[in-house]
């Protein structure tokens, strides 16, 4: 399944980039505007810097080194009326205002710093400087200054706003309007053109790693059927192409250590099983060999009944050399799936009555007695052939690990959605460290007798049970028998689960 867009490198790249571009131009856009704020501001201080002094000249406000109040008055008026950015405040040597060219109501400070004046008069080029905005507690703005009279005598201050509440007004609606109206179609193409440079860009960037991406992803789609090492495939992997590339390796690293663990345990068994089919063969052969070696050089010196004999043992090895070389070839055919089961419905009690039958003059011949002691009627979906060839194994060997006189006991019960057919003898039971093997092929456990048997009966059982989707499980304590139980689903419930697939 392709990963959602918003999990891809290239869809995190381009949110990344509209992000920055929009923090970027929401800072740019707020450097301009105090940029230019503060442009305007200096060049407004520097092209009336002399404006204070001007008006003390050109209105004279000062007569015989006194200043004029009526004609400041005046002044006051005429500015409110024809120039109302600016405001006019006459202020004395300790930066008291005693009259104004404002709205009254509006005044919220009575004091005005002289630092900033001071600063201004002793060094006139220091622009922008602002002072204090006598309309408000924490507002500066640029002004201009000068002494009154005059600079030898000072008595106080004519401080002149130049950016007045009008000028604010004024700028704001400009501001608010034009300005940003402007400033933000630029903002705006700038943004798109970069986001869709940016976008192309990634596009070439990314294009590869979303080619590997949808590579790794068909891989896993094709292998996720065929994996069976137990490694968890999850696909719900968080992050981008980067973070799902690196969890499919780490899963692909898994998977390879634990196929590697595998096919180690594989070359161990198969080494085993090269060793032990070696063992099993090499002991018939070796028997008829010897056998037949003692024929052929002492043939004047035996009896008849001698020759006989000797004939007998190597046909009962030849035969034992035969059915191991069967069974042999029995269970490659299973492993490799060549042989498949033919499913029919039939009752299991009908069919363990003739394989009891069948096995009943071995058993007898070994004294042990076959006894069915239930028979519940079930009908199974299995083939007949391989259901009695895994009875077969399981009655033989039960049959070989009984002692003399003991009785094996069977029976067919309906277990759940299946029929189970249980065997259990009287023998010597199972060690614990060994029942997990007891299904291995060729596996005995130490110690135990290995003339005519050589160890693939069960192994063939189980690969039989398997291929018709049955079990075979074991129960047994040293000393105390085996209850080995064969499991097989109803027709029904096997009909019903191949319907719903």
């Amino acid at each position: 399944m392709p990963r959602p867009l918003f999990q891809t490198l290239y869809a995190r790249l381009a949110l990344g980039l509209f992000l920055l571009l929009v923090i970027v131009g929401g800072l740019f856009t707020a450097l301009s505007l105090y940029s230019v704020r503060e442009y305007s501001a200096a060049v407004g201080q520097e092209l009336n810097r002399d404006l204070a002094s001007h008006l003390v000249s050109d209105r004279n406000l000062v007569t015989n080194g006194t200043l004029n109040h009526s004609e400041l008055e005046r002044l006051f008026d005429l500015y409110m009326s024809i120039n109302p950015s600016i405001e006019i405040y006459l202020l004395d040597h300790e930066g008291r205002i005693l009259s104004y060219s404002a709205n009254p109501a509006k005044i919220k400070r009575k004091h005005v710093s002289l630092e900033p004046i001071r600063q201004l008069l002793d060094n006139p080029g220091a622009y922008p400087l602002q002072g204090d905005d006598p309309r408000s507690h924490d507002r500066r703005k640029v002004f201009s200054v000068t002494p009154v009279p005059n600079a030898e005598n000072p008595t106080g201050y004519l401080y002149v706003v130049l950016r007045g509440e009008e000028y604010d007004f004024a700028e704001s609606m400009v501001h608010s309007d034009h300005l940003l109206q402007m400033g933000g179609g630029a903002l705006a193409i700038s943004l798109f053109v970069g986001l869709l440079a940016g976008l192309v860009f990634f596009r070439l960037l990314t294009r590869r790693l979303s080619g590997l991406t949808a590579r790794v992803e068909a891989f896993a789609a094709e292998t996720k059927d065929s994996a069976s090492t137990g490694i968890a495939d999850d696909t719900s992997v968080p992050g981008d192409d980067v973070d799902y590339l690196a969890a499919r390796f780490d899963q692909m690293a898994a998977r390879i250590a634990s196929q590697l663990e595998l096919l180690k345990d594989k070359d161990h068994l198969r080494r085993q099983l090269v060793a032990q089919v070696s063992h099993d063969l090499r002991t018939p052969l070796a028997s008829i060999q010897g056998y037949l070696e003692t024929l052929g050089m002492k043939r004047q010196e035996l009896s008849p009944d001698e020759r006989r004999r000797f004939l007998h043992v190597a046909l009962a090895e030849t035969m034992r050399l035969s059915k191991l070389v069967d069974e042999l070839f029995e269970l490659a055919a299973l492993d490799a799936r060549e042989r498949q089961p033919v499913a029919e419905s039939f009752m299991p009690a009908e069919l363990l009555h003739d394989v009891v039958q069948k096995h009943r003059p071995k058993a007898e011949q070994a004294d042990v007695t076959l006894s069915i002691t239930s028979a519940e009627p079930a009908i199974v979906l299995a083939d007949i052939a391989m259901t009695e060839r895994v009875l077969d194994n399981l009655i033989g060997n039960a049959v070989d690990h009984s002692p003399k006189g003991a009785e094996v006991q069977l029976s067919v019960t309906v277990n759940g959605d299946g029929a189970a057919i249980c065997i259990e003898d009287a023998g010597e039971g199972i060690d614990p460290q060994d029942i997990d093997h007891v299904f291995d092929p060729f596996y005995q456990a130490p110690g135990a007798n290995r003339t005519g048997h050589a160890g693939l009966g069960l192994a063939i059982a189980r690969r039989m049970a398997e291929l018709q989707h049955g079990r075979i499980s074991v129960e047994s304590h040293s000393g105390a028998g085996a209850r080995f139980q064969f499991w097989l689903p109803l027709a029904d419930s096997a009909a019903k689960e191949s319907t719903a697939l």
